[in-house]
């Protein structure tokens, strides 16, 4: 009980000491970070508004900038509170040597146990960042092509033309070929027979060309006027003609549709005869 009764005053002058000494220095600390805090939040907010009212996409892309500063807000706060826990520690009297030793073994550990999750998380930030592809674009990476379904830090997932669903790990992205950026361009090898007229084939096909780059249903989703070079190979008693045509990123499949139908009916308007495939007979020799 005496040691009870000296020890209650010691600890009382004590706290007296350390409310009229240390406990001022915690305010600044606790008005800096709720500052920090709330600075933080609104360039983060910002951003997000700017991107949304900028963006030619829309919400795809304003999605990707969410993501992007949610995950730089999240480490900003991260980073600010730990700032103040090593500026508050030591004014209670607590050593923070310890501490950082520990942090680092933990860090340390972390690191080597999570290497594949902070690898998928480092690339698909800066994919997000880079804006290397968007939901929507026809894409072509680790080895799958498809649509992007979704996009996080942690994965890309796609669907091909079949509708399977390929979900990829950032980690494994290494080069991406992106089929839907700006324009698309649709390529056509046209096989006519060998015995026809070129200039009469690519007169043809030229009007055919000009023709539809005219047409009001599809003018809009062509970005220029196609083309036709001319005679792009030979092979055989064929001869292939290319027609090239620039659209917007996503319509190359219906304008390659229609423009194969429309081939089709100009030569038979013309009596353009196609290529025909070789034949191949198979039989036994007789015997002799």
């Amino acid at each position: 009980m005496e040691k009870w009764a000296d020890l209650i005053p010691e600890w009382h002058r004590a706290l007296v000491q350390w409310t009229r000494d240390d406990a001022p220095k915690l305010i600044p600390i606790l008005i800096l970070t709720f500052v920090f805090i709330r600075l933080l939040g609104f360039f983060t907010d910002k951003v997000i508004s700017l991107s949304r009212e900028r963006s030619k996409n829309g919400a795809s892309r304003a999605q990707q900038v969410r993501t992007i500063t949610e995950v730089v807000h999240s480490a900003g706060v991260a980073l600010i509170v730990v700032w103040a826990m090593l500026q508050a520690l030591p004014l209670i009297h607590i050593d923070i040597r310890p501490l950082l030793a520990s942090a680092g073994i933990a860090g340390l550990a972390i690191g080597f146990g999570a290497q594949a999750l902070v690898k998928d998380m480092i690339n698909g930030f800066f994919i997000l960042a880079e804006n290397q592809y968007e939901v929507g674009d026809a894409i072509r990476a680790a080895g799958v092509s498809g649509t992007v379904e979704e996009i996080t830090l942690r994965h890309t997932i796609l669907r091909d033309g079949d509708g399977t669903i390929h979900i990829v790990p950032n980690g494994a992205i290494q080069i991406v070929s992106n089929m839907t950026r700006d324009w698309s361009q649709v390529m056509l090898h046209i096989a006519v027979d060998y015995s026809e007229n070129s200039d009469r084939v690519l007169e043809a096909l030229q009007n055919l060309a000009k023709d539809f780059y005219s047409d009001p249903d599809f003018h809009e989703n062509i970005v220029s006027e196609p083309s036709v070079p001319g005679i792009e190979r030979l092979t055989g008693q064929e001869v292939d003609y290319l027609m090239l045509v620039k659209v917007r990123p996503g319509q190359q499949y219906a304008i390659a549709r229609e423009l194969r139908r429309r081939i089709k009916t100009c030569f038979e308007q013309n009596k353009i005869k196609t290529g025909s495939p070789v034949q191949v007979y198979t039989g036994q020799l007789p015997a002799k």
